[in-house]
């Protein structure tokens, strides 16, 4: 459990996870009810062996329950010292006005990667830079198994040719272009190996210039 590492270890981390989703026979099925998230949460404190989440964020809209129902109860769990920040993912920037009617909102968690830029079109990425939150993409590789590099490769050649020259990974070459984004992006990658990790994080040390940038741009932006 989280509460067994180093407290200068544990003061150096950020515990984020999310509410609001029920797995009814395997499936993913929006639950928004006040109660099914207060008890997500309750699980989600025993589960980490925390006493407070950093980040609680509302895994989608639910359209069977007002949105001001649903944020009200993440406002309230932070009110009882249980969450420290509340959050949001795939809300759009109307749905995101309606949240922060109700309460502060720290983040928004949208997909976001080469292969799918919604963000770019429908404001959410715009709206969270004006805004000062943090955007954080899920999937930010798009969705790639266990060889992304590989992966990214064949899927966009610009990416191939331009981390060849650079002298970096294809992933990383993917993470930093996420990053270059905009100060609010928080790139969050699932990794198995330790190396793997290494390599993502060094991504953050990765600085694009405007000419790589727009090249990315330009051949990927129909992908997906």
């Amino acid at each position: 459990a989280l509460a067994q590492l180093p407290a200068d270890v544990r003061d150096q981390l950020v515990v984020a996870t999310k509410a609001g989703f029920a797995r009814p026979g395997g499936a993913w099925v929006p639950n928004g009810r006040p109660e099914y998230l207060r008890c997500q949460c309750e699980a989600s404190l025993l589960n980490l062996g925390v006493e407070r989440l950093d980040l609680l964020q509302h895994h989608r809209p639910d359209p069977g329950v007002p949105i001001a129902e649903s944020i009200g109860a993440f406002a309230r769990l932070r009110d009882e010292g249980k969450v420290r920040f509340v959050g949001v993912s795939e809300y759009s920037v109307a749905q995101l006005d309606e949240a922060q009617g109700v309460t502060e909102i720290a983040s928004t968690q949208n997909q976001y990667s080469l292969a799918h830029r919604q963000p770019e079109q429908d404001g959410t990425l715009a709206a969270t830079r004006a805004r000062r939150l943090a955007f954080i993409p899920w999937s930010p590789l798009g969705g790639i198994g266990t060889t992304p590099g590989r992966e990214l490769a064949r899927r966009h050649p610009v990416i191939a040719s331009l981390a060849a020259a650079l002298g970096v990974s294809p992933q990383q070459l993917a993470l930093a272009w996420l990053l270059s984004k905009g100060p609010q992006v928080i790139v969050i990658v699932g990794a198995s190996r330790a190396a793997s990790i290494e390599d993502s994080a060094r991504a953050a040390d990765l600085e694009l210039d405007a000419d790589h940038i727009a090249q990315i741009d330009e051949a990927t932006a129909y992908v997906g």
